[in-house]
């Protein structure tokens, strides 16, 4: 199985999402599976995007808010930073890959909109995207 990091600063919203939205659309089909962490963790997950992801019929139970520590294996195929921020100070992940940057403004402390319009552009961009990256042709 190819594993995935998406990678934030605070890991409450964009980074949740995306999880949630690989995990959900492209683990069965690509044999993959995706973790999120934050470089500073909010350590709690953003109301909104619980909301958001319910609304969307994706589980939710299983998210939490983490730092790089709290991963159990640094090995990755694949990690993307989500966050204009991280895109030229994205820390040194010895045990990955491939880094790639695909930005999304951050939706917290912004109406429920702007969490709708970020999990729309998370499966308009970086689902595919992912595919692209990882996914083995048939």
């Amino acid at each position: 199985m190819k594993r995935i990091l998406i990678l934030d600063m605070g890991n409450a919203a964009r980074s949740i999402m995306a999880e949630a939205l690989v995990n959900h659309h492209l683990k069965r089909s690509c044999n993959l599976h995706a973790e999120s962490a934050g470089i500073v963790p909010k350590g709690s997950i953003d109301h909104e995007t619980i909301q958001v992801l319910a609304e969307d019929g994706i589980e939710t139970e299983h998210l939490w808010s983490k730092s790089l520590d709290d991963l159990k294996r640094s090995d990755f195929d694949l990690v993307v930073t989500v966050c204009d921020n991280l895109k030229e100070a994205c820390p040194v992940l010895p045990g990955a890959r491939k880094v790639i940057h695909i930005g999304f403004e951050d939706p917290d402390g912004k109406p429920f909109e702007a969490y709708e319009r970020t999990i729309h552009q998370l499966k308009r961009l970086l689902l595919p995207r992912i595919e692209e990256e990882l996914c083995e042709e048939e």
